[in-house]
């Protein structure tokens, strides 16, 4: 089997990467050739018997696509995209990436269709922003996409172009709308929800971290190995249930902030809760007040899709998978 992993660089595409060539291959299938794509040269996984092809590429230019489908990979797993405050803050830049890169994409696996039948199941990496206010207390599978972001807007184009080619047969996909990821490992990133992340890891690490709303604010967690567990479990599912509507909420955990900080302190002690600063930032808390908190994810449940079981396991999940040692 050839797998490409577009987006190979990033937090997520490396953590796929490591899990493919530890668990030996995909869903019990053999994996021999891995095509790892991104803005900067993914690294060569450590321990792959197979071939590996991993290079620096600019998704949204068209000769960056048709360089990736035409080697025919059997499942392409489109994580490449702008982080939400980024797309919000660079209108253009936002479309040419997380619209135009994934047109491009799904236009060359239609062109290598045409060709030669060709109809890889393709794992898109869509998001709850594609939801907006105003919002019921929990979202189910019926609920309309209305985004209030560019990046929401971006997300929601792909998965309705990502639907008409499945239509058509052009490709077998599915898009997960991952729940925010957390706690992500490394340095802040440009996302809008990263305070989030930043007010576990930070203070895990004695470093002090900035809280930019409400105590209040609730929304929807997934670790990392949740979300890495989401992509393996889509790339080998029968989709037929999924009929034309291709898209998916996917399981989490909807907590608060309170909630949050009240995990950190039942695993770290109050010395770390004290290193969270509280400084409100409006343009992110306004971001954020446009963002769904509570979801009933019943179609993916049906399909097997399985999350952390609570935030206290998110926090345990990063100790043990990314938190730097000693």
């Amino acid at each position: 089997m050839h797998v490409l992993i577009l987006g190979a660089a990033g937090m997520i595409g490396r953590k796929l990467t490591t899990a493919i060539v530890k668990n030996g291959g995909l869903n019990g299938k053999e994996v021999d050739t891995l095509t790892l794509v991104d803005v900067i040269a993914p690294p060569a996984p450590e321990g792959f018997s197979g071939q590996v092809n991993a290079y620096a590429a600019n998704i949204a230019e068209p000769a960056t696509a048709q360089r990736a489908v035409t080697a025919r990979p059997d499942v392409i797993f489109h994580l490449a995209a702008i982080v939400s405050g980024d797309a919000e803050a660079n209108l253009e830049k936002g479309y040419t990436i997380n619209l135009d890169g994934t047109r491009l994409l799904f236009d060359a696996v239609r062109l290598e269709h045409e060709r030669s039948f060709y109809c890889p199941r393709v794992v898109f990496t869509s998001s709850i922003a594609v939801y907006g206010t105003p919002f019921p207390d929990v979202i189910d599978d019926d609920f309309a996409l209305t985004p209030l972001t560019s990046y929401g807007a971006q997300k929601a184009m792909s998965e309705l172009m990502l639907a008409d080619y499945s239509r058509r047969g052009i490709m077998d996909g599915i898009g997960l709308r991952l729940p925010t990821i957390c706690v992500r490992p490394g340095k802040p990133n440009l996302a809008a929800s990263g305070f989030f992340s930043g007010i576990i890891r930070e203070p895990l690490s004695g470093l002090e971290a900035i809280l930019p709303v409400a105590d209040t604010v609730r929304h929807w967690f997934a670790s990392p190995r949740a979300a890495v567990g989401f992509l393996i479990h889509a790339a080998g599912i029968d989709l037929a249930p999924l009929s034309a509507r291709r898209s998916l909420i996917l399981p989490g955990q909807s907590v608060t902030v309170a909630e949050q900080i009240e995990a950190l302190r039942r695993i770290a002690g109050d010395k770390a809760v004290s290193l969270i600063r509280r400084q409100p930032d409006e343009k992110i808390a306004t971001i954020v007040n446009g963002w769904a908190k509570a979801f009933a994810p019943r179609r993916a449940e049906a399909l097997g899709f399985v999350a952390d079981k609570s935030f206290d396991e998110i926090i345990q999940v990063y100790i043990e998978d990314d938190m730097p040692k000693g």
